[in-house]
């Protein structure tokens, strides 16, 4: 609870502050809105499924996500203590991680459990001031723009670091904590073509994405995974090289898993598992938690946690016994995602498909 109110020392200052819209930023800035509401920043309880339910498995009452799910709620220190729920007909609850609050962080506070956004302080009666990265930023009568060298190295931190449950258990990891989010920015918002406001008075010829691309893009998943294979009778090598800054494992409702099979004259005659892919212990990439020695699904009361992973810019080698290949032999080898692995649907009740449906980040195939 200490840490809980620590991250609202912020809310007093906002009090004061105007609060900018999603919608109200649209008016200038209708490419980036755009970009933005088809992000996973939009999401927020109400459209996210796989969140709320594991938020309301954790608690009913008490809304312990608001800091970073819902930081720009009015009511945030009652959300996370219990005193309210979220309510969808509250702008400041329904923007989820809203423009005004990523450009209004100032700086991130370290915190034992998690990181502590902290944003600027807004005078009453005065323009919000927002953050960036541009040089020459422009005025507007709706907010001051401002280049603030550590914005960048600040603006993805303070909920992407890390989280620990009550029991000092990690339930997510991104990056260290002493490390900053630049390298976030360049990979996950890069440039693309066109100015970042309707007027353009500079006439910008690029702006940073919105889009915040991710594990949901089909091509900006195949980015981050290199796979290299090569047999030596009787055993298949099979290299996976992370090449991005983070984990490939971050969060704990999350798995990534190879699939592997030999298939001779159109039959398979070999794969790394029959029915399930946590049957092949080495090539399923995941956290598992406990409680007191028994195994629990949602880490929110974990005693204890593993994960099978590899680290930021790292290669985990794999090695498997399979059949001797003969000429004309195809060995492909397919690794995976699945948003809710299955051990989720043990605990909550998910209705959309597509959370469980594994999604192909890349596949390579040996053909001899």
């Amino acid at each position: 609870m200490r840490n809980h109110l620590l991250i609202l020392l912020f809310l007093s200052v906002l009090a004061e502050a105007k609060y900018l819209s999603n919608e109200s930023c649209s008016e200038c800035h209708e490419k980036i809105y755009d970009e933005f509401q088809g992000s996973a920043h939009s999401k927020t309880y109400f459209n996210d499924e796989l969140h709320r339910k594991v938020a309301d498995a954790v608690s009913t009452k008490a809304y312990d996500c608001a800091p970073c799910h819902m930081p720009m709620a009015d009511n945030l220190k009652d959300l996370i203590v219990g005193k309210a729920r979220p309510d969808k007909n509250n702008l400041t609850h329904t923007d989820a991680i809203s423009c005004f609050f990523c450009h209004t962080i100032a700086s991130v506070k370290k915190s034992h459990k998690y990181q502590e956004n902290v944003s600027a302080r807004q005078a009453e009666g005065f323009k919000p001031t927002l953050f960036g990265g541009l040089l020459k930023a422009d005025q507007t009568d709706k907010h001051s723009s401002v280049r603030s060298p550590i914005y960048n190295k600040n603006a993805c931190k303070g909920c992407h670091t890390f989280k620990l449950n009550d029991y000092n258990v990690t339930i997510f990891r991104a990056i260290n904590d002493d490390e900053d989010s630049v390298e976030c920015i360049k990979c996950h918002m890069p440039h693309i073509k066109g100015g970042n406001e309707k007027m353009n008075k500079k006439a910008r010829t690029e702006h940073i994405s919105h889009r915040f691309l991710g594990i949901h893009d089909a091509e900006f998943r195949k980015k981050g995974m290199d796979i290299n294979i090569t047999y030596s009778d009787p055993e298949l090598h099979v290299m996976l090289t992370n090449k991005t800054v983070h984990p490939l494992i971050i969060q704990a409702a999350r798995a990534k898993f190879l699939k592997i099979k030999v298939i001779r004259k159109g039959t398979v005659i070999w794969q790394n598992y029959q029915h399930d892919p946590t049957e092949d212990k080495q090539g399923y990439f995941a956290y598992s938690f406990s409680k007191n020695g028994k195994k629990i699904i949602i880490p929110a009361t974990a005693t204890e946690g593993r994960v099978n992973n590899i680290a930021a810019k790292s290669t985990k080698t794999l090695t498997y016994n399979i059949p001797k290949l003969q000429k004309g032999d195809t060995v492909s080898v397919s690794f995976y995602v699945q948003l809710a692995k299955d051990d989720c649907v043990e605990a909550i009740d998910l209705k959309e498909k597509s959370l469980t449906a594994p999604m192909l980040i890349k596949e390579v195939v040996l053909e001899l």
